[in-house]
């Protein structure tokens, strides 16, 4: 297999990206996406929705997601490109899965930054200069919006300065942002740790059924996403085959221990007065702050003042490191075909100039129909999980098509671990509810209508870029989208009461469904993936220039 080491000139207009991040960068990029606003609000609302049980639902998200990463973490391995999740399904099943995979890629990557600026416009409200930043509904006001655009310019304004000083800023803020949750488990636990609060009111009062949905919608999920960014900038690793895959599994395994501990901490730490009326009706003083106000209303001042901070400084990590994910991901997209050319052209620093405006303009738009953080994390998390679904299938493709190609890292036990990712996939997507999933479908016809447009302009112009959208490759995925619909309608997840949904699938029955339509869609894809040779020619048609050629 020809070197995928070196970094030469694309063939696209413009400058190549540079390899120059190590594993620390890798791994940090990852972590200081897990470790953002999810730790701030993700315990306090898995608790409303789980009880005590959450425990159980951050183990459950955690196992989830250690299957996802294992089976990136081969993928990531094997092809060290830039926007390496959005390229997958292209390689496997062709330009529709490609396109619509990328979409899911793109969609996600790109409202998450101005999840983080939500975040730390919320938490700021501490501070009267701040309070006018948003109305009581935790909507923005005009002078919130301001500055939640100017957030957002500071984003994109880092990441001009060229990867190498972005892989040092985070890194530099990761090392904080571990900091402080560490720092907060140790004192709630040796000062205020009350383990009576476990049984009290009931340690699963929603049952099974709320310990699943918190999984989904409380934020559990969406805290746990981030490690696909050492995948991301795996175009730009100088040592993509190694570090690759210990930076998407460290990032995991580190993550899931502090979201753990975390949530255990703030259950123990809280005062019986906040969960008198059930667990349900949790409230107590500055509440808007969990862990913030859990501190000052316990007697720690001065370690609420030290969150407040934190309140500022993690989601800004994410939120720019989300922001280079953007536009490598568009960067991907442009590569395969999907979008114009221009999202490949890179400054002389190697930065995908017009792929980061473009990331700024559409974060700028999430503000206007998305005013609050509650509102955009069960979406962002449905797309996310969609997203990451399409990794297990090309897996199956792949060691099917391509048994002997250079894996730097294999998979123990893929061929069962990979179809029961996927199921677990389908599972959180559903588990998201039914509210949640009509706007996601929305949100993937718009990027049918954009991506699709381009594609067709592309091939009737003859464009040398132009996808084989591979109709017969992904004739699997209408049916995966409308089936995971129709069931998600017939079920009985959901946020509010009259979304609805029909609850014609009870509890248990739901869950077997399913996994037995996730596991027919699986091997109905690996059975109609491409053949050896398109996917060769898939990877050499975008890659030989890229990453040296195979």
């Amino acid at each position: 297999m020809a070197s995928t080491d070196q970094l030469s000139t694309p063939s696209a207009p413009g400058r190549s990206l540079r390899r120059e991040i190590g594993l620390i960068g890798l791994m940090w990029a990852s972590v200081g996406s897990i470790i953002g606003s999810g730790w701030l609000f993700g315990a306090q609302k898995a608790v409303v929705v789980a009880g005590p049980a959450a425990v159980i639902s951050w183990a459950i998200g955690a196992v989830a997601i250690i299957l996802l990463a294992l089976v990136h973490a081969e993928l990531g391995g094997m092809f060290p490109v830039a926007g390496g999740t959005a390229r997958y399904p292209h390689y496997t099943f062709g330009g529709l899965a490609g396109m619509s995979f990328g979409w899911f890629s793109w969609l996600q990557a790109v409202t998450v930054a101005p999840i983080e600026v939500q975040a730390m416009i919320g938490y700021a409200r501490h501070w009267s200069w701040a309070d006018g930043f948003q109305h009581p509904n935790s909507t923005l006001t005009h002078s919130g919006l301001a500055v939640a655009v100017l957030l957002m310019a500071v984003f994109v304004a880092v990441n001009f300065l060229g990867v190498r000083l972005l892989a040092r800023t985070n890194s530099a803020a990761t090392w904080w942002k571990i900091a402080i949750p560490l720092f907060t488990i140790f004192v709630l636990a040796i000062t205020h740790f009350h383990g009576s609060n476990f049984g009290s009111g009931g340690f699963a009062p929603f049952g099974a059924k709320g310990i699943l949905e918190a999984i989904s919608t409380s934020g559990i999920i969406f805290a746990l996403l981030g490690f696909e960014q050492a995948i991301q900038l795996s175009g730009e690793s100088r040592n993509p085959k190694r570090d690759i895959p210990r930076a998407v599994l460290g990032s995991v395994a580190i993550g899931a221990v502090i979201y753990t501990a975390l949530q255990v901490v703030y259950i123990a730490a809280l005062p019986r007065s906040a969960f008198a009326h059930g667990w349900g009706n949790l409230n107590y003083p500055g509440i808007s702050g969990p862990f913030a106000g859990l501190a000052t209303v316990i007697g720690l001042g001065w370690l609420a003042w030290i969150l407040y901070l934190d309140a500022i400084v993690s989601p800004a990590g994410t939120g720019l490191i989300y922001t280079t994910a953007t536009s490598r991901i568009s960067y991907g997209l442009s590569r395969n075909g999907y979008a114009p050319q221009l999202f490949e052209q890179a400054d002389q620093r190697g930065v995908p100039w017009f792929g980061l405006i473009i990331s700024f303009v559409t974060g700028v738009i999430c503000f206007l129909p998305f005013p609050s953080w509650q509102q955009l994390v069960s979406f962002i998390t449905s797309a996310s999980v969609l997203m990451y679904a399409g990794a297990p299938l090309a897996y199956g493709v792949l060691r099917k098509q391509l048994p002997d190609w250079d894996r730097p890292y294999r998979l123990p036990a893929g061929q069962i671990l990979s179809p029961l990712s996927f199921v677990v996939a389908s599972l959180i997507i559903y588990w998201a509810g039914w509210d949640t999933l009509w706007r996601l479908g929305i949100a993937i016809l718009l990027g049918y209508l954009l991506l699709g447009s381009y594609a067709v302009y592309a091939r009737s112009r003859h464009l040398p870029n132009a996808p084989d959208l591979d109709w017969h490759a992904a004739q699997w995925l209408p049916v995966y989208l409308l089936g995971m619909g129709v069931i998600s309608w017939q079920g009985s997840f959901c946020e509010k009461t009259g979304c609805g949904a029909t609850g014609n699938l009870p509890l248990w029955w739901d869950i077997l469904v399913i996994a037995v339509f996730a596991l027919a869609i699986y091997y109905w894809a690996v059975a109609v993936g491409l053949r050896t040779e398109a996917i060769e020619h898939n990877i050499a048609d975008v890659e030989v220039v890229e990453a040296g050629g195979h």
